[in-house]
């Protein structure tokens, strides 16, 4: 069957050496009955066979003239009726051009925002607005709210109601849901259970380690340590998420001879010792108590006298690996010839965003880049995930600020990942793992400052600021006459401004209300609805034709692989590629000699 559509192909491809010859066309025509699966292709791409249009720049730009005068022609100074309705049946219009990518996802990108709740995205849209100048800031759009799909997360744990960073990173890659404070094993481990952690058929596989068995490259970054929660989650198998070195484990009570800590897991187990690129910080936990760490001049964390990091180099010897821990050292990179790259950044987390230049810290948009650029060099693809990690921790402190700042610079990532890949062979997801209880509230005015106070409260009479959040260090008590504070008193310009909260605690506490999931690319369109937060991992490898059996089984895979004359060209059938190549170049040879 293969050899008899191969030939068709070339039968068909040979065909347009004599069309394009006849007519003197110097590129590839597609006539009108081209078979189904090169016009789907054409057309995902947004190649057009219609003649360009004759818009000139002149009357587009007089056309963006009119829409402007249109805009704020109102008596109020706002928008009007007729802009409004001709923007939503604007949206309508595009609506109707989008199609879903039914392909084999060559590449797989897994953007987790740590905390990025609904009320944060709104946040960081209107403060990203703000930021640039814009009339007002609520019009603002994030680079995730592009994505044409769209659904919601259930972030519940399989024995807690409000979820942390472990159980949910567990759901995320491993596809099952499991306890809180546990990573990448089964609800039959306890927190802190050593033994139960070590069994084989306690320990699940993530869809890391589902790529590397389909040959793809994989790749972990984050802001936060690499031992940490979320990133664990694609290597690891931990009973309590605190285990990051050894030294940890003793305190717990347990020997860590008898069960390996979060980094050990990294370096020297699958799927962790196969990682092809590994970004982030937590140097401490790779480096022994009697090594003292260049940056904050403090020694490592582990007892064991394990330097990971030089272990790491020794396990790589001829896989033509890096080390760094300076931007300036991973910007010089030579992707071209690093097929390893292990970049450790900070003894703890990376700097939060406002502050990563005193620290020689990356942005999270040049790690994704110098990632892409590694991964990408397989033909059989590659799995990324990308972690925002300090959204979490400045909403943990209820900075307000910050936590906005985080969120924009995570979606300028986005960003980056979105225009270095092509939606045709490639699923970007761009999700959060638990909500926060930061909320947005009162009634302030049309572009108000989304970092500024409110209004006034109609029973004390005094202001309140419009971000706020349930509990969390920000609590304070009245002051001597009985009253709240007077938060317009404060100075709210500072990055690390505590906002108000209803409860006191130590730190504020996650949320338990579902999050966003925004998608794009190949089978993006199954990321829809409200679903379990489990669900997302099987429709990655639903769409890459990866993962344990009954995935790469599946009648979409047998489908899209197949080599009946319906098949699609995909990058699954190398065989069509070759012949649709091979005709080109004839076409190109013989047109030169008439």
């Amino acid at each position: 069957m293969s050899f008899q559509v191969n030939f068709v192909i070339f039968i068909y491809c040979s065909s347009l050496v004599f069309i394009e010859c006849e007519t003197q066309v110097q590129k590839v025509t597609i006539p009108h009955d081209t078979p189904a699966f090169l016009t789907e292709a054409s057309t995902a791409t947004g190649t057009s066979t219609e003649a360009p249009s004759t818009t000139s720049a002149t009357t587009e730009k007089t056309a963006k003239e009119k829409e402007d005068e249109l805009r704020f022609k109102s008596v109020t100074g706002k928008e009007s009726a007729e802009y409004w309705i001709n923007v939503a049946q604007a949206n309508l219009r595009e609506r109707q051009k989008i199609r879903p990518i039914e392909r084999v996802a060559k590449n797989i990108i897994y953007f987790v925002g740590d905390g990025m709740s609904v009320p944060t995205v709104t946040g960081a849209r209107i403060f990203k607005g703000q930021s640039e100048g814009l009339k007002f800031g609520e019009e603002a759009q994030l680079h995730m709210e592009t994505f044409p799909f769209l659904g919601a997360s259930k972030t519940f744990c399989s024995d807690a109601q409000v979820a942390d960073s472990a159980c949910t990173a567990t759901a995320l890659f491993t596809g099952s849901k499991t306890n809180i404070k546990t990573i990448g094993v089964t609800p039959n481990v306890e927190v802190g259970d050593c033994s139960q952690q070590m069994k084989p058929e306690n320990q699940l596989s993530s869809i890391l380690e589902w790529a590397q068995k389909a040959g793809k490259s994989t790749g972990i970054v984050t802001t936060t340590r690499i031992t940490h929660a979320t990133p664990a989650g694609t290597y690891s198998h931990i009973a309590h998420r605190d285990w990051e070195n050894d030294a940890e484990i003793k305190k717990a009570g347990q020997n860590p001879e008898n069960c390996d800590d979060i980094a050990e897991q990294l370096i020297f187990r699958e799927p962790g010792k196969n990682i092809n690129v590994i970004l982030g910080g937590g140097r401490k936990h790779m480096l022994p108590s009697t090594v003292v760490d260049h940056e904050n001049r403090q020694n490592g964390s582990r007892t064991d006298s394990k330097n990971l990091i030089e272990m790491w180099k020794l396990l790589h010897t001829n896989d033509s690996a890096e080390y760094v821990d300076r931007v300036e050292d991973l910007l010089q990179i030579d992707t071209n010839n690093v097929d390893y790259l292990m970049g450790l950044f900070a003894p703890d987390h990376i700097e939060y965003s406002d502050n990563i230049t005193t620290n020689h810290d990356p942005t999270l948009l040049n790690m994704t880049t110098v990632a892409i650029r590694i991964l990408s060099k397989n033909p059989n693809g590659f799995f990324l995930m990308v972690e925002g990690g300090r959204i979490d921790h400045a909403l943990h402190e209820n900075y307000g600020q910050r936590a906005l700042l985080e969120a924009v610079e995570f979606d300028r990532a986005i960003k980056q990942a979105d225009e270095m890949t092509d939606d045709e062979d490639t699923l970007i997801t761009v999700t959060s793992d638990h909500s926060h209880v930061m909320s947005i509230a009162g009634y302030p005015i049309r572009g108000n400052p989304i970092l500024g106070v409110a209004e006034n409260s109609d029973i004390d009479g005094l202001p309140y600021t419009t971000i706020s959040f349930a509990n969390g260090p920000g609590f304070r008590n009245q002051t001597s006459n009985g009253l709240r504070p007077n938060v317009s008193e404060d100075d709210m310009k500072k990055v690390d401004y505590k906002y108000f909260a209803g409860l006191p605690s130590k730190y504020e506490t996650h949320g338990g209300d579902d999050v966003f999931i925004f998608s794009k690319g190949c089978f993006a369109h199954f990321l829809t609805g409200t679903q379990l937060q489990n669900y997302i991992p099987h429709v990655m490898a639903y769409a890459a034709c990866i993962g344990p059996a009954g995935m790469d089984q599946s009648p979409l895979c047998n489908e899209i692989r197949s080599t009946s004359a319906s098949a699609r060209l995909t990058n699954a059938n190398f065989s069509l590629h070759l012949v649709l190549f091979v005709a080109l170049c004839a076409n190109r040879i013989i047109c030169s000699f008439l």
